[in-house]
């Protein structure tokens, strides 16, 4: 399980006001008490999609297909810094991203580490 701290979520709405979609993610984010894989689950669910595996599994998965577009450089400093606005409006560009699952992921790939998180990707272009 991977969880948010009130702190976390509120650092994501300072940044993200003008997000309706981010807004109701963190909403829910703060509902399911910071478990973001239960957040995403149920966001999920409510948006028609149909994970099939654990909500831990499911949600790395997600993050995991995303991760050559989460770890291109300008973007991955921007969320070193600490900064997810450039990201999430990225990310509410691409057609097939489901933006209402866009807070989670960042929040879950942020826990990980974008380092960790982009270092097998990393290794391939090495």
């Amino acid at each position: 399980m991977t969880t948010v701290t009130v702190q976390e979520i509120a650092l994501f709405r300072s940044q993200l006001t003008n997000d309706p979609r981010a807004m109701e993610a963190l909403d829910m984010i703060e509902d399911c008490e910071g478990d973001l894989e239960d957040a995403a689950m149920t966001l999920a669910i409510r948006v028609g999609q149909e994970p099939e595996r654990a909500n831990a599994e499911w949600l790395d998965a997600l993050a995991r297909k995303w991760r050559a577009v989460i770890c291109e450089q300008g973007f991955r400093e921007d969320l070193l810094n600490g900064s997810v606005k450039g990201m999430m409006e990225h990310l509410n560009t691409m057609p097939t991203f489901p933006k209402i699952l866009a807070a989670p992921v960042l929040m879950y790939i942020l826990k990980q580490g974008i380092n960790n998180f982009c270092e097998p990707l990393d290794a391939l272009l090495e």
